[in-house]
């Protein structure tokens, strides 16, 4: 079984974040094999097993944050994964995490790890977030409008 480079795993997965990003639904299941599993730790429905759970998950996701980038912190690289920390950044305009998000600016940091195919797709996205970092932001008061 051929393992990809650093540098094959870095395009991956900088391409999926760039899909995220762009509110790309069909871009980033085009990383994704047909035997998928996307598990966000703690999502009260659980992991996705097909492209149309998570297509379903991305969307309530792009509704909820809007992303603009992605910030790498570091990746270590194995062979057939990648662990990802990165801190996240964009909008919060609908309710993440059920709290009201009022279009505020969001930051958070952000942990992946990446079970890669050796044909250059995603069979499995594990992924925790600084829950406490979201809320805390979430939870301070909207500046007032003037």
């Amino acid at each position: 079984m051929a393992n990809l480079t650093p540098a094959q795993y870095d395009a991956l997965i900088d391409r999926h974040f760039q899909y995220e990003a762009e509110d790309d639904v069909d871009g980033v299941l085009s990383t994704l094999t047909d035997d998928l599993t996307h598990d966000l730790v703690g999502w009260p429905s659980g992991a996705s097993r097909t492209k149309d759970q998570a297509r379903a998950f991305y969307e309530r996701m792009f509704a909820d944050l809007a992303g603009e980038g992605i910030t790498k912190v570091r990746r270590l690289y194995g062979e057939g994964f990648v662990v990802d920390e990165s801190i996240w950044h964009g909008r919060a305009v609908g309710h993440p995490l059920g709290l009201p998000g009022h279009d505020r600016p969001l930051s958070f940091r952000i942990l992946h790890i990446f079970e890669v195919e050796p044909d250059g797709k995603i069979r499995r996205e594990n992924v925790w977030l600084d829950t406490a970092a979201i809320l805390q932001q979430l939870s301070e008061p909207v500046a007032a409008q003037h």
